[in-house]
């Protein structure tokens, strides 16, 4: 397998930015004074396991419909290209056929679940709303929109097997091009997954929630970080059998690098926008959607869909 001349660049900053932007971050907490005022211990409230487990299923619910979402759009462009027949599976795609576009169009599924991250972005930024349930499936729709699109750009400046990669040499990107690109998705990764941890924090049924650095950190492990690792589990469901590439590699690597950042920002919020009256999450409606979308993946798309 070929890599780029700048490939030990980009693979630096990705370390640096993967491991040691969280890492940084959280020790910087750790050695901040807080401050804000100290949590009451009697105010101290229960786990909301409820909230932990509707979490876990939005959240694998939300990254197979950005993964189907981004497969799609692989495969629709090279459906209405002249020469190119394509096919949609569980856990991948595949075309016959030659032409030219191919490659281009092997662009368009990362860019489209860019798109919609950031749309999901800009909900939150506008709606708080009352419903848990869909607060959590917008903030879950951002993080894997962004974060199932930012890292394939720094893989395709890397790799040019990669399907961004591909893409990027159809468009002749010169190398301090693709650098620049791989560069800016880096910082959009540290930004995004720090941006995340405020709307996870507004999820809070009650200010003593969020209450203190302590809390919330406590918090963001129970309602994110614990709820999207083991989520890892479920999401396995939908991508076998498979190559281990196309079966754990994505989801792993998505859920720990978008997930470190969330965690490590946690202490950094002071000020949330907490609605007046939450809603409680709902598990039945997430697990029922989830299962429909198991039956879609294994008993319709695994035999592959041709376009």
């Amino acid at each position: 397998m070929s890599v780029r001349p700048e490939a030990g660049v980009v693979l630096i900053l990705s370390a640096l930015v993967a491991i040691g932007g969280p890492v940084g971050l959280g020790l910087a907490g750790l050695l901040r004074k807080d401050p804000t005022r100290a949590a009451d211990p009697r105010s101290q409230l229960p786990w909301d396991g409820r909230l932990t487990i509707s979490s876990a299923l939005i959240y694998t619910l939300a990254f197979n419909l950005i993964f189907l979402l981004q497969e799609l759009f692989l495969v629709l462009p090279k459906a209405l290209t002249p020469g190119l027949h394509a096919t949609l599976y569980h856990n991948n795609h595949g075309w016959t056929g030659e032409n030219p576009l191919a490659r281009l169009f092997q662009g368009t599924g990362a860019l489209v679940i860019l798109l919609v991250g950031l749309a999901a972005v800009g909900w939150l930024k506008r709606s708080s709303g009352r419903s848990t349930t869909l607060r959590l499936f917008v903030i879950w729709i951002a993080f894997c929109g962004l974060f199932e699109s930012l890292p394939q750009v720094v893989v395709g400046a890397v790799l040019p097997q990669n399907d961004v990669g591909m893409a990027m040499d159809y468009l002749r990107l010169p190398p301090i091009a693709m650098l620049a690109a791989a560069i800016a998705s880096l910082a959009a990764i540290a930004a995004a997954g720090s941006w995340l941890a405020l709307p996870l924090l507004e999820v809070a049924d009650d200010p003593a929630r969020v209450e203190g650095r302590a809390r919330r950190t406590q918090f963001i492990f129970r309602t994110a970080t614990l709820p999207a690792l083991s989520a890892i589990l479920l999401i396995l469901l939908f991508r076998v059998p498979g190559s281990i590439d196309q079966v754990v590699i994505v989801p792993v690597a998505v859920t720990v690098i978008g997930i470190a950042w969330i965690q490590a920002s946690a202490w950094r919020y002071t000020e949330f926008d907490l609605a007046t009256r939450r809603e409680a999450p709902s598990i039945r409606a997430p697990l029922v959607a989830l299962l429909l979308l198991l039956v879609v993946f294994q008993v319709i798309l695994r035999p592959g869909i041709a376009f």
